[in-house]
C-alpha cells in the first residue's frame, strides 16, 4: 500500500512557473493554494448569523425517509409504551432498567437501560403519553394491569 506524503511550504516570494514545474517533476501534485490578506476591521461585513445548535430527535422519532419529517419509530416507541405500563405498576427505575434489559432493549446509542437513562426519558414519556395510551390496545391493557395501591 502506498502511503500519501504531503508538505507545506511558508511562502515568502510568489512561486514561479519554473518552481512548480521542478515540483511537478519530482512528482509532487499541487492539491490546495491558501491565500490571506489583511483588512481594516470596520470593513468586514457582518459575521453570518450562528447556526443553532441541532436538536436531539425526540426518543419515539425518526427522520422520515423524505427527510422532511419525523416519523414515529416502532422499536423506540415500543419502548415507551412498555415504560408507561412500568409506570402504572410503580415500578422503580431500577426494576424498569432491568425489564427493559431482560427483552434486549437497547438505548438509541446500543447500550443497556440504566436507572438514570430512564429517569432522563421520563419527560419524554410525559410529552408522548397522552398519545400512545389513548389507542384501543392501551385500553385492553389497561385492563390486563393489576390495580396499584397509592400511598400504601
Amino acid at each position: 500500500m502506498k502511503k500519501r506524503e504531503r508538505i507545506r511550504e511558508k511562502v515568502t516570494i510568489l512561486p514561479t512557473s519554473m518552481y512548480l514545474s521542478k515540483m511537478h517533476d519530482a512528482g509532487w501534485t499541487l492539491v490546495a493554494l491558501e491565500w490571506e490578506r489583511e483588512v481594516e476591521t470596520s470593513s468586514l461585513p457582518e459575521p453570518p448569523e450562528e447556526v443553532p445548535d441541532s436538536e436531539e430527535i425526540p426518543f419515539g422519532l425518526r427522520i422520515a425517509a423524505d427527510c422532511h419529517h419525523l416519523e414515529d419509530d416502532p422499536l423506540e416507541t415500543q419502548t415507551l409504551k412498555f415504560l408507561a405500563e412500568l409506570i402504572v405498576q410503580d415500578v422503580s427505575f431500577n426494576s424498569m432498567a432491568d425489564a427493559l434489559n431482560v427483552r434486549d432493549y437497547r438505548t438509541r446509542d446500543g447500550r443497556p437501560w440504566t436507572a438514570a437513562a430512564i429517569f432522563r426519558l421520563i419527560p419524554r414519556l410525559i410529552d408522548v403519553a397522552p398519545r400512545i395510551l389513548s389507542g384501543s390496545e392501551w385500553e385492553s391493557r389497561k385492563k390486563q394491569l393489576s390495580r396499584v395501591a397509592w400511598n400504601s
